[in-house]
């Protein structure tokens, strides 16, 4: 059944809109009518998108601005496309554990649908769940509907789904999955935390130093040279700073903008991604924690895939779209092709010098043992207690080297403005 987005006036006559299923326009008109709403304009949306409206007494200029906007939504939902915000991830998130909890009680999937679409509030995912729902009530697998909305459903999603259907299932596979958006989540907003307190403290102490040499250090100096005395070098320094920062501080933001103009150009080629992440892996301490990072999001996808009954070479498929790094991208591709000359995986990522040793013992064991996806389960803990740590470690490392750092520009500044007030007191007395 097609679902359609109505606008119109409710029984109060206050502005209202909502989404309904129903078999035409003329069947959501009479429908909204029976709930007590006056409608103004219907529109049939298809994979979360407008594709016709419909405008009571409308002129044909009202049509053309209509039609017009619903192509500059279309437009702008296939720009969004590659970028899924912070909310929509959550959203997705509470969307598989409430299925995986229904499904998992031995309600039908189209039932579990309706029922979380009775209860979500937001209008876009209202409408991509009643897409959901009629595209698996035409005969669909979930994975294929999923599939159609790859804004809100990634390949890992699709692919834990389509396995779980293919086994019979489905309810594990979404539990899993649901475990796996939450731990992913929890993890990243872990890192997040850590590394806010110190960007907090240095853009605090970059505006305090730039406060003291745009407006008190000129007042300061002024007062000073009006006394007609020689300044000591330290004074002249930061008088001259401060002349530059007042003068020419459209040349810093113009060269700013240049750099970060030749930085996306750089990392728009693949040679120049590949340049600079392998430059962030080398970095001291910060390459540590991206590199364990990655490792960790590597083991625990590759493990929830495998429990899910995806094929290894589609795991490792699916896995190097998560990791990030255009060097540990092509690793990956490597190890894949070496798979699929007859190697195990083990050999391709002991060699490969990007991942650690022990992430290719560990999966070697594994591989012989026969439990690959519960010793990359171990390996996922395992490094991820070492993010944890290699994030303490970096945070406590950054917080007082940006002290001293802050601490120094400070004192300088005072020590420039201090010496030649004493010089002119000493006079005085």
């Amino acid at each position: 059944m097609p679902v359609y987005e109505w606008k119109g006036f409710d029984a109060k006559g206050r502005k209202a809109s909502g989404v309904i299923d129903a078999d035409s326009p003329r069947d959501a008109r009479v429908k909204c009518r029976r709930s007590g709403n006056l409608v103004t304009s219907v529109a049939e949306v298809r994979a979360g998108r407008k594709v016709r409206v419909e405008k009571a007494r409308s002129s044909k200029r009202d049509q053309r601005l209509e039609r017009l906007k619903a192509k500059l939504e279309a437009a702008r939902g296939r720009g969004s496309g590659q970028a899924r915000s912070r909310k929509r991830i959550e959203q997705v998130g509470a969307f598989i554990r409430q299925l995986a909890t229904l499904t998992r009680a031995g309600i039908p999937i189209t039932e579990a649908l309706r029922a979380i679409i009775e209860q979500t509030d937001d209008k876009r995912m209202n409408v991509l769940l009643r897409d959901l729902r009629e595209r698996i009530t035409q005969g669909s697998p979930t994975a294929d509907a999923m599939a159609a909305h790859p804004d809100y459903f990634d390949e890992l999603a699709v692919a834990m789904v389509r396995a779980g259907e293919a086994s019979g299932h489905l309810d594990e596979v979404l539990t899993r999955l649901a475990a796996f958006m939450q731990e992913q989540t929890r993890m990243r907003n872990k890192v997040a935390a850590a590394l806010t307190y110190p960007l907090v403290m240095l853009t605090v102490g970059i505006l305090v130093v730039a406060f003291l040499i745009t407006i008190v250090v000129p007042k300061i100096s002024t007062m000073l040279e009006s006394q007609g005395r020689s300044l000591p070098l330290p004074t002249q320094i930061l008088v001259g700073l401060s002349d530059f920062f007042r003068g020419y501080w459209w040349t810093l933001v113009l060269a700013f903008i240049f750099l970060m103009l030749v930085f996306n150009l750089v990392y728009s080629s693949a040679k120049g991604r590949l340049w600079v992440d392998r430059k962030l892996l080398d970095a001291p301490i910060f390459g540590d924690l991206l590199r364990k990072q990655a490792i960790a999001r590597f083991a625990r996808t590759f493990a929830t895939l495998l429990r899910s009954g995806v094929s290894v070479v589609r795991c490792l498929e699916i896995n190097r779209k998560t990791l990030g790094n255009k060097l540990l991208e092509q690793t990956l591709d490597e190890v894949r092709e070496r798979i699929l000359e007859g190697q195990d995986i083990a050999t391709p990522i002991k060699k490969s010098g990007v991942f650690p040793p022990m992430l290719g013992y560990m999966i070697a064991v594994g591989e012989q043992s026969g439990d690959l996806d519960e010793m990359m389960e171990q390996v996922a803990d395992a490094y991820q207690e070492e993010v944890e740590l290699a994030t303490q470690r970096f945070t406590s490392l950054i917080e007082p080297i940006l002290i001293i750092f802050l601490a120094g520009m400070v004192g300088f500044i005072i020590l420039a403005i201090l010496i030649p007030v004493l010089q002119l007191t000493q006079s005085f007395s």
